[in-house]
């Protein structure tokens, strides 16, 4: 499948994906759509101690990158997993900008790292950040009662209905430690159905930039 780089309206990039005219972050802007959906709906939640994550769709690293500068700000313990089926290449990964659109440059060589360290073992980024990169396909996902909040960043119902299935929404409430929070940049009726049918609590939130709306679903135990 064709893949280019482009610039969202924000500044930052992404790749998109020719054939199925789908991107791997809103072309209204990656770094905004990351900081809406995942930090201030998810992440904010657990601000009191240490939290463990499970990111569906690693893809270009950004939801990793912005979750580990949260760490190092709020000096917050994070072990984070991201499950990846088809890794980025090298050079995808050499044409994200988010190190300087985020104003990160003194963590460089962290956004390098998080990419070039080996899958399926856990690296130790930093004292307060650990990361898992798993290449794995989703509908693989066994955990039990393991993470507290899931960043659910799979390619859109559109193009990828199978990944927004009941059989998949399973997997990640059971993946889920009680009391804990699935969001999610979608907003489909589907989806929502799929999500209450295996035990999630949903609610629908303001979307980010150039989307009207979100869900986040809590697992209440």
């Amino acid at each position: 499948m064709e893949r280019e780089i482009i610039k969202t309206l924000d500044g930052s990039t992404t790749i998109h994906l020719k054939e199925w005219n789908e991107c791997y972050h809103s072309k209204h802007g990656a770094i905004q759509e990351a900081k809406h959906v995942f930090i201030k709906n998810g992440l904010s939640l657990f601000e009191k101690g240490p939290v463990s994550i499970l990111e569906i769709g690693f893809g270009t690293g950004l939801n990793a990158f912005i979750t580990f500068l949260e760490s190092v700000k709020k000096n917050q313990k994070i072990d984070y997993v991201g499950v990846e089926a088809y890794p980025v290449n090298a050079g995808e990964v050499l044409a994200m900008n988010y190190v300087e659109e985020l104003e990160a440059l003194e963590f460089h060589n962290i956004f390098e790292k998080m990419h070039k360290c080996e899958w399926d073992n856990k690296v130790e980024i930093c004292d307060q950040f650990s990361l898992t990169k798993r290449k794995q396909f989703f509908d693989e996902i066994d955990d039990f009662e393991t993470f507290d909040l899931i960043y659910f960043d799979a390619f859109g119902y559109r193009v990828q209905p199978e990944l927004w299935s009941t059989e998949i929404f399973q997997k990640m409430y059971n993946s889920l430690k009680s009391n804990g929070v699935l969001v999610t940049y979608a907003a489909r009726g589907v989806v929502k159905r799929s999500m209450i049918e295996v035990g999630f609590t949903v609610e629908k939130l303001a979307g980010p930039p150039g989307k009207r709306e979100m869900f986040r679903a809590f697992k209440k135990v």
